[in-house]
């Protein structure tokens, strides 16, 4: 009896590291968003500087990043939904590896706006696979806890990597910050060729070409639940993007900050929101439910948000200026895993790439017209970004609430 249990727990152990060493580069590949977009932040303006070019024009690389990982999303989904995970997810990371060595070599802002966009697609078709495979693993409120799982690892991403910009910064120029993006693209694609496995066997596969992608999507359009959850986190991505596109402006040119003390604000903001998202992780499915999890998390978004305005309107320092962002940044991180679960948690497997795509594409294509909004306003003040991140807090509340109980009352009649 003894032996029989020995070798079976031997047979879990196993099991249970592979599973694990899983969801660790899992996550680190999912930290592929938030690596191409906060490890350049600090250089921002000195790219604008080098290139003779101004604010706006240097946030459409960020715009154009935002859009390449919206389409690459849309993409790569539905063709991980009829051939697989695994090829799609190594092309994409192969791609990303090229096309962030391409952006050092940029010579001029508008080239830099175009190969962003290619290493937005590469990096979306892994974002969106990375969804599917825990949906085809996962099941009802685990999916919850897995994406707080993930989080926990891709939340270390938006902590250290506007660090690790500020620091490169100081020994090279903003071009050596897309080469280590290149080099961690090549550490991510050994790692996955190594631990990543088919998770979508061919019989569950989906079969049809476009006309069926097409149809799909348009069943998930009218799906009013899934919509409410997608559009609700879309509008909650948008507003983190508008911070990441105007907190290193407000920061270093209204308030005065240096890009080390920026990655430091940056870095406690990304640790609140991560540790909140592994409170919210931990009640989900045992205290409370997802739905009630969102709630929460949109409304304590929303007063975050409005203390920013009022920051803004009464130009108060910039301890209150931190406060208020980092209230604003927990609420979304008790939001978003959970939401981001139920949108696919009422999805079948075989379309859970589709699912996972467009719920992606809305985040990003949301967080890309956000992103350039804070920088059409008034330059010396923090109340643009400020009313953008209200607006967008304040719509995703909106959008949770209005749709899901059109949903309920659907289901009802």
């Amino acid at each position: 009896m003894t032996a029989a249990v020995t070798e079976a727990e031997a047979g879990v152990a196993p099991a249970a590291r592979r599973r694990r060493v899983l969801l660790l580069v899992l996550g680190a590949l999912s930290a592929i968003g938030p690596l191409s977009i906060d490890m350049y932040l600090p250089a921002l303006p000195a790219i604008a500087g080098e290139m003779g070019t101004g604010q706006a024009q240097v946030q459409l690389t960020l715009t154009a990043c935002l859009v390449g990982l919206s389409i690459g999303q849309v993409l790569a989904g539905p063709i991980s939904d009829t051939r697989g995970r695994r090829g799609p997810l190594l092309a994409g990371i192969a791609a990303y590896a090229i096309a962030s060595l391409l952006c050092a070599f940029s010579p001029s802002v508008y080239g830099l706006v175009g190969f962003r966009l290619l290493q937005g697609v590469a990096g979306g078709a892994a974002l969106v696979i990375v969804r599917a495979v825990v949906r085809d693993l996962y099941e009802g409120a685990a999916i919850a806890r897995i994406f707080a799982t993930l989080m926990l690892v891709s939340g270390l991403a938006p902590v250290l990597a506007p660090i690790a910009g500020a620091q490169l910064l100081a020994h090279t120029s903003w071009r050596g910050v897309f080469v280590s993006l290149s080099v961690a693209g090549l550490l991510l694609l050994a790692a996955s060729l190594r631990t990543v496995g088919e998770t979508l066997p061919a019989d569950r596969r989906e079969g049809g070409g476009l006309r069926h992608t097409l149809v799909t999507f348009g069943h998930l359009l009218r799906d009013r639940s899934f919509m409410a959850c997608a559009l609700a986190a879309g509008l909650g991505f948008g507003a983190m993007f508008a911070y990441i596109s105007g907190s290193p402006f407000v920061l270093q040119e209204v308030y005065g900050a240096s890009p080390q003390t920026f990655s430091l604000v940056f870095g406690l903001n990304a640790i609140g929101m991560t540790l909140v998202s592994q409170i919210g992780g931990r009640l989900t499915g045992r205290v409370t439910t997802p739905a009630r999890l969102v709630v929460i998390g949109l409304l304590l978004s929303v007063a975050g948000a409005g203390a920013l305005v009022v920051v803004g309107l009464l130009h108060l320092p910039l301890a209150a200026l931190v406060a208020g962002l980092l209230v604003m940044l927990c609420g979304l991180g008790l939001a978003l895993p959970s939401v981001g679960a139920l949108a696919l948690a009422g999805q079948p497997r075989q379309v859970a790439g589709s699912a996972s795509g467009l719920t992606g594409v809305l985040q990003f294509a949301i967080g890309a017209a956000a992103a350039p909004l804070v920088g059409l306003g008034d330059q010396s003040s923090a109340l643009p970004m400020a009313l953008v991140l209200a607006g967008l807090t304040l719509g995703s509340v909106v959008a949770f609430a209005g749709l899901r109980r059109s949903s309920a009352d659907v289901s009802a009649a």
